[in-house]
């Protein structure tokens, strides 16, 4: 009993904020799909000696307006398959941008809350899934309060002055070439954007593929 609960007091306590558009840029450059169920146990499953406090997924809808209203049903299936996983979800809802484009920046809404969850949650650390160096400076903060930060990204993707920031890097590169492929990438139709400058601007109906009901393990 007493051995059980040395276990339990020494595995980390882990907090992971997700910013769903960079890395969903980042697999679909790949050619992949993103496999939601399997980043989760990647970063914080019980194989890793951790303890998943929460997995908070922060997702841009398209906007409220009909000439997106296909694209949004599409979207917020999405939201709810990873609520019914498990998975806590922040979406903000897009403005229109240039001719069919929206845009739907969460990285506000991520910084905040990842300070606040830290105060409420107290976690040991903390994994931030971007490349975006936006978030460098809420590295730093989170460090001063005696947090590990650990950014989860595609390591050429990665900016330099979020990787400095950081105490660790994990690169997903490896993980996403187990992913299934998609059938036809985005590459190869459309360059994707530097996910280091990253705004979260969208083209109307892009190619959007819901992830399985299973992670293959």
């Amino acid at each position: 009993m007493q051995k059980r609960t040395q276990e339990r007091i020494s595995r980390q306590r882990v907090l992971v904020l997700v910013d769903e558009s960079n890395v969903g840029s980042s697999v679909r450059t790949a050619g992949r799909g993103l496999d939601w169920l399997k980043l989760r146990d990647f970063l914080a499953g019980q194989d890793t000696g951790r303890d998943l406090i929460e997995m908070v997924v922060y997702a841009g809808l398209p906007p409220a307006m009909p000439i997106w209203q296909e694209e949004r049903d599409k979207k917020n299936k999405f939201v709810q398959w990873l609520r019914s996983n498990g998975f806590l979800v922040v979406t903000k809802d897009g403005s229109p941008a240039e001719t069919g484009h929206y845009k739907a920046n969460v990285d506000v809404m991520m910084a905040i809350d990842a300070l606040e969850l830290s105060v409420e949650m107290q976690p040991d650390v903390v994994i931030l899934v971007t490349g975006d160096t936006d978030f460098a400076y809420l590295a730093i903060k989170l460090r001063r309060r005696g947090i590990r930060v650990e950014v989860a990204s595609v390591a050429q993707n990665l900016g330099n002055i979020l990787r400095s920031a950081a105490n660790e890097v994990i690169d997903l590169a490896a993980l996403f070439r187990t992913f299934e492929m998609i059938k036809e990438p985005v590459a190869a139709k459309h360059p994707p954007a530097n996910p280091n400058q990253q705004n979260q601007t969208r083209r109307r109906r892009p190619q959007f593929r819901r992830p399985a009901a299973r992670a293959t393990v």
